[in-house]
């Protein structure tokens, strides 16, 4: 009889574009967050952190045994790696778990002017074979996050040549380029994609032109020949329906991509990626993905869901042109500060408008869900209102089942 796997539970990485998002991923979930600092990342419109704001959100992820990484991982010109040791020391010294590096030179720096902060491959540095990861080793990296091209047969083998720890993107955004090797952005709009600015061209919508020798442009999308403008837009990714797959050919970090969206997508898809790793690894062989999740995910989904190129190379189904499946569109409207046991009152800051008579749903960490008609509620004077317009308030309303702090609520738009 063969001896049976033994299989490693996979962390869940979650983005932290701000330190509030820090929080809120952690506490619905993710063992890990990675977070852009204030030099070298890929998201100079994200609410990158300062030193203080580390220290806090490293202090917060200790707190609940969890890790924060910091991504590093511009493309550097001549002159950008100055004041870069310095950089990495502050990190390590601040308690970050590792630091995520595309940039040969700036991984040279981290390691010799830093010792001791721990250096993870980028996926835009494109590694998609085992020697490449073996390489890096021999650097002394000690994980590489795969390119978003790579396919789950070449997963397998990777692991089978290599001890590496492997990252691999799991939800969120897909680049119509090789992991990110794009200039459009610099091209169209003078925004370096690879040092922080990238505009998503590739997002823009495009006409298409008949341009006859000699003759009169003429538009193809303006004469009924096409449907509708084209896109290079690739639809999102998502793996949850291939959870065993992941662990089972040795995924050691499941990352999910979104440093610039909302709250609430990343307490939903923290949530969801939590609780199928959870069921996975209590019960592998009775494993099943439940449709809840499928579902939960779909309601923070900003595209199509696709799985990437993990089991075929993407086609005209997988980009966004051509008529398209509807996507259930959730509002976020509130957070729970509090909650009273004894009168059942919740203590809400709005975050978008709703009224009474909506029907809304509360949320929280390990999946409580529950419905309910918003009946009656109070501004901060206790004055009973209709509706509560303005972001940011304080209201208290009744529910109808126990809340808890940070437990979140969303609409039907």
């Amino acid at each position: 009889m063969s001896e049976k796997k033994v299989l490693k539970r996979p962390e869940v990485l979650a983005p932290a574009g701000t330190l509030e998002k820090l929080k809120v991923a952690i506490h619905y979930g993710a063992d890990a967050v990675y977070i852009g600092g204030n030099a070298y990342g890929l998201r100079s419109r994200a609410g990158n952190f300062t030193y203080e704001q580390m220290a806090e959100g490293v202090a917060f992820a200790k707190a609940h045994n969890a890790k924060v990484y910091v991504a590093a991982n511009m493309v550097t010109h001549e002159g950008n790696q100055a004041g870069a040791g310095e950089f990495f020391r502050e990190l390590r010294d601040v308690g970050i778990s590792a630091v995520i590096v595309s940039d040969p030179a700036l991984i040279e720096i981290c390691i010799t002017e830093a010792p001791g902060l721990p250096v993870h491959l980028s996926t835009q540095a494109s590694a998609t074979n085992f020697e490449t990861l073996e390489f890096w080793k021999e650097e002394g990296l000690e994980r590489v996050v795969l390119g978003r091209e790579v396919s789950m047969a070449e997963v397998a083998e990777i692991r089978k040549n290599t001890d590496v720890e492997i990252e691999a993107f799991i939800h969120g955004a897909m680049c119509i380029s090789y992991s990110g090797r794009c200039t459009l952005s610099n091209h169209m709009s003078m925004r370096d994609a690879n040092r922080g600015g990238c505009s998503q061209s590739c997002r823009w919508k495009y006409d298409l032109y008949d341009l006859p020798f000699g003759g009169e442009r003429r538009s193809l999308t303006k004469n009924g020949a096409v449907a509708e403008d084209f896109s290079m837009s690739a639809v999102d990714m998502t793996m949850i329906e291939h959870i065993p797959d992941l662990i089972e050919n040795g995924v050691d970090s499941f990352k999910i991509e979104g440093r610039m969206k909302s709250i609430h997508y990343v307490s939903t898809v923290s949530n969801v990626y939590k609780a199928a790793v959870d069921s996975y690894m209590e019960d592998p062989e009775n494993y099943v993905c439940k449709q809840e999740w499928i579902d939960e995910l779909w309601k923070v989904a900003q595209r199509e869901l696709a799985t990437g190129f993990y089991y075929h190379t993407p086609t005209e189904n997988e980009q966004l042109f051509g008529e398209r499946r509807k996507i259930p569109e959730y509002k976020f409207i509130g957070e729970v500060l509090a909650y009273d046991e004894a009168t059942k009152i919740a203590t809400i800051r709005q975050r978008n408008a709703f009224e009474v008579g909506d029907e809304i749903e509360f949320y929280g960490p390990n999946f409580h869900h529950f419905e309910q008609k918003v009946e009656v509620m109070y501004n901060e004077d206790g004055e009973s209102i209709d509706r509560a317009p303005n972001p940011m308030m304080l209201l208290t309303m009744p529910v109808v089942e126990p809340v808890k702090v940070g437990d979140m609520m969303r609409k039907r738009k």
